[in-house]
């Protein structure tokens, strides 16, 4: 099962909105175009619904077309999502989830992170971010490892050697984040195992999360660059759970992994 969303029916009503009141008004969109300085094929994306109306747009439409605040008032239901699209569907489950599984060869997973090294991950995104979904994305992130203080929920965590040995910024950083995760292993719900890199080639196919429910229903999730996907479906879980069983086979001991994070963190 692969969920795909479409664009927020919040920007669809307030594009819809802004060609009515542009064309009521007797407005070109190259006149809107050109007092919000914005090009014609912006506007023509936040009126089709493709693109998020901007605050500043709504404000010079608004004006412009004698709305008299109408369009304005749409602000505050246009605020950048602080979850992509594309997981919030994984982030429902994440949740309310009782039991976590996770593979993460080339990243520290979210749930472990510290706030820096958060913001580091995802100002690198690309195409950029604008700031305030940048700091919104960050606060999510943040706000969703209160999770973790529900000792009755089990989280397990194998982590490749490539994110623990190689800092995505500056080694100050790093080490304060190895350092996170030696404090968080010490939890008795929250198990961490680091997986060597070499020979293992069951861990070359990407990261993978496994979920369960109150229920006890699985589900499966991946992410790529550009798609993910959340499955609950009984071949593809069994599949990630095989691989996972598997992978925890391979990683060392979670006391061994603790030394290894050490040696890691000294060696900064």
């Amino acid at each position: 099962m692969t969920y795909t969303r479409p664009r927020p029916m919040a920007w669809q009503y307030c594009g819809e909105q802004i060609k009515l009141w542009r064309n009521l008004a007797g407005v070109s969109r190259e006149t809107l175009a050109k007092e919000a300085g914005y090009g014609c094929e912006t506007i023509a994306s936040v009126e089709q619904g493709r693109r998020r109306p901007a605050v500043h747009l709504l404000r010079i439409a608004d004006q412009l077309c004698g709305a008299k605040g109408l369009l304005r008032a749409a602000e505050k239901y246009l605020e950048p999502e602080p979850i992509p699209v594309r997981t919030q569907d994984y982030m429902q489950y994440e949740e309310e989830a009782i039991a976590i599984s996770s593979y993460q060869p080339m990243r520290i997973p979210g749930l472990l992170q510290t706030e820096e090294y958060a913001r580091t991950q995802i100002s690198g995104h690309w195409p950029p971010l604008d700031d305030e979904t940048m700091e919104g994305r960050v606060a999510n992130r943040m706000k969703r490892q209160a999770v973790l203080g529900d000792r009755t929920r089990v989280f397990n965590y194998v982590i490749g050697e490539p994110a623990l040995r190689f800092p995505i910024a500056g080694g100050d950083q790093h080490r304060r984040q190895l350092h996170h995760l030696l404090t968080m292993g010490e939890r008795r719900n929250v198990t961490i195992q680091a997986l060597r890199f070499g020979g293992v080639s069951e861990g070359n196919e990407g990261a993978f999360v496994l979920l369960e429910t109150p229920e006890h229903k699985q589900f499966a999730y991946e992410e790529g660059q550009l798609i993910a996907a959340l499955s609950c479906q009984p071949e593809t879980v069994s599949k990630a759970a095989q691989r996972m069983a598997r992978l925890t086979q391979l990683a060392m001991s979670p006391n061994e992994s603790i030394e290894f994070i050490k040696e890691l963190a000294d060696a900064q």
